[in-house]
């Protein structure tokens, strides 16, 4: 496939939970000698795959790491579904930044990848030299957690690829209007084979227990206000979980982000296309 470099190459990663070890799965774009570390992070239900064209631009100029969070992708599912969380995502990420050997590093991060991302930038001595954040923010809104926990947690079954590509289409439909190869590339690598020998979705519906407590609003400013590398906010200008005023909320106060929406899309900008990828490359390069 066009979108997949030769030089990309996989790797695992043994990290410490609460329960014993677990293998991590994560792709490497070397990209130039000495070249600085691009970590990105992916969302709730999807893999570090997503992010193959982001990082075969990248890649020119940076060496770019996309793992699969721990139960999603090719990374092992947890025997203990309630250890799924930022505590564990946090310590993986940590070990994974550690394996990389180097002293500072940017990440880029979609949803739940960008809290992760927030939540490591927020730490003191933290090693993240610049922050991109895809559609989330330190205030996420109750209606956008509702829609995704209404899919989360099932497991449907599908009989060939193309039922789950209709049905991705169908959930994903805010990433924006994507071409037919980029939606095929998101259902291959977003898709594992059931023991019913049905093809399900690549994660585990067990990290679906975090969304049963939904009560409100999450409230993450007291992070965000100990942010202090330089930061950049996308957002889609659809999106139900980060809305306009917390966005531009965000360009006021902690790192004081620069903001970028895209219009026509919702939660999230699927970050393939070649205007986000530069608003991207132009941010960390500067």
């Amino acid at each position: 496939m066009s979108m997949t470099s030769h030089s990309m190459t996989s790797h695992r990663l043994a990290c410490l939970g609460p329960h014993g070890f677990h293998r991590i799965a994560y792709v490497e774009w070397p990209g130039p000698p000495g070249a600085r570390t691009v970590l990105c992070i992916h969302g709730l239900t999807r893999n570090g795959r997503d992010f193959d064209m982001l990082a075969a631009a990248l890649s020119r100029r940076w060496r770019v790491v996309c793992p699969d969070v721990v139960g999603r992708g090719k990374s092992e599912w947890l025997a203990h579904p309630e250890d799924y969380g930022y505590p564990l995502y946090l310590s993986d990420m940590t070990a994974l930044i550690a394996r990389l050997d180097v002293a500072e590093l940017d990440i880029v991060g979609t949803s739940m990848g960008g809290l992760i991302g927030m939540m490591l930038a927020a730490q003191p001595g933290s090693p993240i030299r610049r922050l991109v954040i895809n559609d989330i923010g330190p205030l996420i809104a109750k209606e956008g957690l509702e829609r995704i926990a209404s899919y989360v947690g099932a497991d449907p079954g599908f009989d060939d690829l193309a039922q789950l590509e209709a049905y991705l289409r169908q959930v994903s439909a805010s990433f924006g209007n994507l071409t037919d190869a980029q939606w095929r590339h998101l259902a291959e690598h977003g898709a594992r084979r059931r023991p019913d020998g049905k093809l399900g979705r690549a994660y585990d519906p067990g990290i679906a227990g975090a969304f049963a407590t939904i009560q409100g609003d999450v409230d993450l400013w007291s992070v965000w206000d100990k942010i202090a590398c330089p930061t950049l906010v996308l957002r889609g200008a659809l999106s139900d979980l980060l809305r306009r005023a917390d966005a531009e909320a965000m360009t006021a106060r902690g790192p004081k982000a620069r903001l970028v929406e895209f219009p026509g899309i919702g939660h999230a900008p699927a970050l393939m296309d070649a205007e986000q990828i530069g608003v991207i490359e132009d941010f960390l390069a500067a």
